[in-house]
């Protein structure tokens, strides 16, 4: 089976330095199709997700995505973050046939560290590349954009996915915003239920 390329994030953003990202700082690296595929969901759990909608939102996109993922054969992770601590509720494995008895215990309170759990999946999407360097990693995030903090893209994630689940009658728009600053893939709560495309 042939090999194919993806964006070398971590070396493309050394490319770049402070600069802003230009096709000429793109790296790219091998990939097998035989290495498999890695989805790392990061799910904000803070107050703000907890109050209404949004966290039940939330938690829909991740069983589709679970689902999607055991149709496919992937692998998967969850890293969910809240009150000033990101922890990995699941550590990566192949995906199972998950139901909403595992998801319905996920709460939700506290502050937004958006930027820790994004080094917390980043940590573990590194420790996934240097065990499987062929695997290729998607890193969904899941929230609602009610975080201030500006963190940067996950370098060692091959795809990204910014799911907006925000629900304010008046709506902010991090997500789209955050997702355009790290050229990447935006997607509401909606589209991502929908067709979660994945590969």
């Amino acid at each position: 089976m042939a090999s194919g390329t993806c964006v070398h994030w971590p070396r493309t953003l050394a490319a770049r330095g402070t600069a802003p990202l230009d096709p000429s700082h793109l790296r790219f690296r091998r990939t097998d199709p035989r290495g498999g595929v890695l989805h790392c969901v990061v799910l904000d759990c803070s107050g703000s997700m907890a109050h209404g909608e949004p966290l039940a939102l939330a938690k829909g996109v991740l069983l589709r995505l679970l689902e999607r993922a055991y149709q496919t054969r992937a692998e998967v992770a969850l890293v969910c973050f809240a009150a000033g601590h990101a922890e990995v509720r699941l550590a990566p494995s192949r995906a199972r046939r998950w139901n909403d008895d595992w998801v319905r215990p996920i709460t939700g309170g506290g502050g937004t560290p958006l930027a820790l759990g994004l080094a917390r999946a980043d940590q573990l999407l590194a420790r996934q590349a240097r065990q499987r360097p062929g695997q290729q990693r998607w890193l969904w995030l899941l929230t609602d954009g009610r975080s201030t903090e500006s963190p940067p893209r996950p370098a060692w994630a091959d795809h990204v996915v910014v799911v907006d689940v925000e629900r304010n009658p008046v709506p902010l728009g991090r997500c789209r915003h955050l997702a355009d600053g790290w050229g990447t893939e935006y997607r509401s709560a909606e589209a991502a239920i929908a067709d979660p495309r994945l590969p």
